[in-house]
């Protein structure tokens, strides 16, 4: 009798130390990270997801990240900005230093790429061909798909 009153007790304990290491491992797979101000970027679960949805705005457009492994990360972006630079820097999805030729992207999604070290930069493209401007002087034309790809 104590054995069986043992094996149930051990098994209602190792079913209650499993929901609990269930309910740790799905917290810490949130698709956002917080940011020291408070702010949200996607994590990495989020990256492999279809598409992330980030911003609040009345204009959407598609922009999509292409890594140097070749993966690929699509975002949905929601704003009231006016060119993709901003709306991107608003979301802190790119940074990178003011230059005489506009916006030099050197980070994006995280990721950031040294010409100097490497020979790879961000390009950025405009439904897919090579973009006439910087990011930071193309005004949002909704329906279009903005990509920076990492290229050597």
């Amino acid at each position: 009798m104590k054995k069986t009153n043992f094996k149930k007790a051990l098994s209602l304990f190792l079913c209650v130390v499993l929901i609990a290491v269930i309910a740790l491992f799905a917290t810490g797979c949130s698709d956002t990270n917080k940011t020291d101000d408070g702010t949200t970027t996607p994590s990495a679960s989020a990256q492999m997801n279809e598409k992330t949805v980030l911003g609040t705005g009345q204009t959407v457009f598609d922009f999509s990240v292409t890594y140097a492994d070749g993966k690929k990360t699509d975002f949905e972006i929601h704003t009231d900005k006016n060119t993709v630079g901003e709306a991107l820097l608003d979301l802190r999805l790119i940074d990178g230093d003011a230059g005489e030729f506009g916006l030099y992207v050197k980070t994006v999604n995280g990721v950031t790429l040294d010409y100097n070290k490497d020979g790879m930069y961000w390009a950025f493209y405009e439904n897919g061909q090579y973009a006439h401007a910087g990011v930071d002087l193309t005004e949002i034309v909704p329906g279009t798909n903005y990509e920076l790809r990492a290229e050597k």
